[in-house]
């Protein structure tokens, strides 16, 4: 019999360059300003974010000057990199392994390209076999932290006893576009941040740690453009769509009904919430549709109110408070992203 793969260790890490919402106003009234005749009437979506600090991988000056693709993905592999590094450097210190215990790696990232995929270029420069598994994973966007989770736990299952490597990073101010001044690119800039995480699992029956129980996603159909890229010519343009509070209170409680009661459990039974911080209007409308279960959400709005939204990163941050706080039992923890997917998972803390 093969045990549901255990989370052996978890770390995060966050770029260097730390900006207040009060300082990503200022750039965004510089740049959208003069362009833009309502731009005032939308600056209240600084405030109403309910985030305070976040954090870029390049230095704010660098975003107010047009970049054009070799820009943007010269920053964004050395940033991934350097971030992927610390993290998965972090887990294997925490778990007593070496990168040569490492069997497999998933990585997940929407927020930009290599190729070579970011976990080949970590081989030599961390020490990784050669003969190491990889699976790179792109075009998730929020849902990545959990379904990417969620695939290395399978092939963990795969590979009984081994270990696999979860890499996670989004680097999303990178798609901060100057020239587009529009209301979403307005939105975005008070929203989107950087930051990386990584995890250690293993499908054994020894020792103790939280247990990636099972999991699953959903895709709603008709709802392609509800989230996602635009390729434009100087970088990535955002879409996201104002109906996704509405989307998540219309059409998520059944979805995650069904996926609890195939695990033969009801929202009642959860000891608490793992959920990727969007926003405060995700954050709100996810309130009401997984109650009375609340447990957790407050580690969702700190990492929102501390990061920002960083994207498929940020629910691996919410992850990692959860097991810090000491909490137990079991845990929903998910994800929306582009598709219109949902990401569920079992959790067992």
């Amino acid at each position: 019999m093969t045990h549901p793969p255990r989370i052996l260790s978890l770390a995060t890490a966050l770029p260097p360059h730390r900006l207040g919402q009060d300082e990503a106003l200022g750039v965004a009234r510089a740049v959208f300003g003069p362009r833009m005749r309502d731009f005032e009437r939308l600056v209240p979506v600084f405030a109403n974010t309910g985030i305070e600090t976040r954090h870029a991988v390049m230095p704010i000056d660098w975003y107010m000057e047009p970049r054009g693709w070799p820009e943007r993905t010269a920053a964004f592999r050395e940033g991934a990199l350097a971030l992927l590094e610390e993290a998965a450097g972090q887990a294997l210190a925490r778990a007593g392994l070496e990168p040569r215990d490492v069997d497999a790696i998933v990585c997940a990232s929407t927020t930009g390209i290599a190729t070579p995929s970011l976990e080949a270029l970590l081989l030599e420069r961390m020490g990784f076999r050669p003969d190491t598994v990889r699976l790179p994973l792109f075009g998730l966007g929020c849902a990545g932290g959990v379904l990417g989770l969620t695939r290395a736990g399978q092939i963990a299952q795969a590979m009984a006893g081994r270990t696999v490597l979860f890499l996670v990073v989004e680097l999303c101010t990178l798609a901060f576009r100057s020239a587009e001044a529009t209301p979403t690119n307005v939105v975005a800039s008070a929203l989107f941040a950087d930051g990386a995480a990584a995890a250690l699992l293993r499908a054994d029956d020894d020792g103790e740690g939280p247990r990636l129980v099972d999991g699953a996603e959903h895709t709603w159909p008709g709802t392609q453009d509800v989230m996602g890229w635009r390729v434009e010519d100087d970088g990535l343009g955002v879409i996201f769509s104002q109906s996704i509070p509405t989307l998540i209170r219309n059409r998520l409680e059944p979805v995650l009904d069904g996926f609890l009661e195939r695990r033969r459990l009801a929202r009642g039974d959860l000891a608490g919430l793992i959920v990727h911080p969007g926003g405060a209007k995700v954050l709100h409308a996810l309130e009401e549709v997984c109650a009375p279960v609340s447990a957790g959400l407050d580690d969702a709005w700190a990492v929102l109110r501390r990061c920002g939204n960083m994207s498929a990163a940020s629910v691996m941050f919410v992850l990692e408070r959860r097991i810090a706080s000491g909490a137990r039992g079991p845990h929903l923890m998910s994800a929306l992203g582009p598709g219109f997917t949902a990401a569920l998972a079992q959790v067992d803390l």
